[in-house]
């Protein structure tokens, strides 16, 4: 544990916590050891709030690479670890645990920026054998998350990408994508970007206990709105959907998006997997007291008795009745909107690496 936890893993006294989507900081799974902070009597007489931290680490290799057949992409790029947003239903907590830190507030207050990336990533674009295909950002945590506006990692991400030419697919909630708008507008426009937007609900109170320190839906919609003007693709990625909590608002939030300007849309279950369950079940306790036995039932049936099901082709959309009737009405709200259900496809034919001071130049 931290120094600022308890025995069972909570803030300790003295130390206040305030926009955080979760107050468990209990170690991670492969953790040998567990501290506990003991109160002495020696503590400061004030509350410290607590406040997020942000290491450095020199990138060594930039693309990740993988084979999962869940996903439409085969790489990404990721300029941080952590995520300030601090959604409290995050897939990637567990993440945080090859870092021997905690899945809890850890993953939101011990953050990891990786300045200097883009250099990596210029290198790895121009090796001999690669070979260019739509690199994803934000897959795992948020580009565009606070820290982005003093680290600025994604901006150096994608100066390099497009100096190269090469097409990108960004996801985030943050409202600090407007920055970069000098950039993708073109990109967008010459079909090497497109962006999709993540939306959970409409209700800004529960969206602000949820997803604590990102952009209100509103907002998001006014980034759809701005991105779309810009010349920029938008697809709306209405996730997760919780099950007794927001998936009443399916419709609505579609709706929502392509007034804002959305041409497509995706919907991916709420998935609990490792520490996440623990910790969203405290979080339902907590903010939700009267939905936490309906919430969980549901998912049960969506994953055959468990609470989550990593497996291929359904961690992601559940399974049963339930699974086909969100499926069904994520179908007709498309057709009644007119909206896609993805959006056109991204060109790799006009990469180009760009020249360096020294190349020899081509004569034809």
């Amino acid at each position: 544990m931290t120094q600022f936890e308890d025995e069972i893993g909570t803030v300790a006294r003295g130390v206040r916590v305030r926009a955080r989507g979760v107050s468990s900081n209990a170690v991670g799974r492969f953790e040998a050891a567990v501290r506990v902070a003991v109160d002495d009597g020696w503590g400061p007489e004030d509350e410290r709030l607590l406040q997020a931290e942000v290491r450095v680490e020199r990138a060594r290799t930039a693309i990740s690479y993988n084979a999962s057949p869940d996903l439409p992409f085969d790489r990404s790029v990721n300029p941080y670890r952590g995520c300030e947003h601090g959604c409290a239903y995050c897939y990637a907590r567990p993440s945080h645990a090859y870092l021997n830190l905690s899945p809890g507030l850890d993953f939101e207050t011990k953050l990891i920026a990786r300045p200097g990336i883009g250099a990596v990533l210029a290198a790895e674009l121009r090796a001999k054998a690669y070979r260019p295909e739509v690199i994803a950002i934000g897959t795992n945590t948020d580009p565009y998350q606070p820290i982005e506006r003093e680290y600025r990692v994604m901006r150096e991400v994608l100066e390099v990408l497009a100096a190269f030419q090469h097409p990108v697919a960004i996801t985030t909630k943050g409202a600090l994508i407007e920055r970069d708008l000098d950039i993708l507008g073109p990109m967008g426009q010459a079909g090497l970007a497109r962006v999709g937007v993540s939306m959970t609900t409409l209700d800004a109170g529960l969206s602000r206990a949820l997803e604590p320190r990102a952009p209100s839906p509103a907002r998001r919609l006014q980034m759809i709105r701005r991105l779309t003007d810009a010349g920029v693709p938008v697809r709306v990625m209405v996730a997760p959907v919780i099950p007794g909590l927001t998936d009443s608002e399916l419709e609505a939030i579609l709706a929502a998006a392509r007034d804002a300007g959305a041409l497509a849309a995706s919907w991916i279950l709420l998935r609990l997997p490792g520490e996440v369950a623990g910790l969203f079940r405290d979080w339902l306790d907590t903010h939700a007291p009267g939905r936490t036995a309906k919430v969980l039932a549901r998912l049960a049936e969506l994953h055959d008795g468990a609470i989550y099901d990593a497996g291929f082709g359904t961690r992601m959309r559940g399974k049963g009745i339930w699974a086909a009737l969100l499926a069904k009405r994520f179908g007709l709200s498309l057709e009644r909107l007119g909206m896609e259900l993805r959006l056109a496809p991204l060109r790799s034919d006009l990469f180009a690496p760009p020249p360096r001071v020294g190349d020899q130049m081509r004569l034809f």
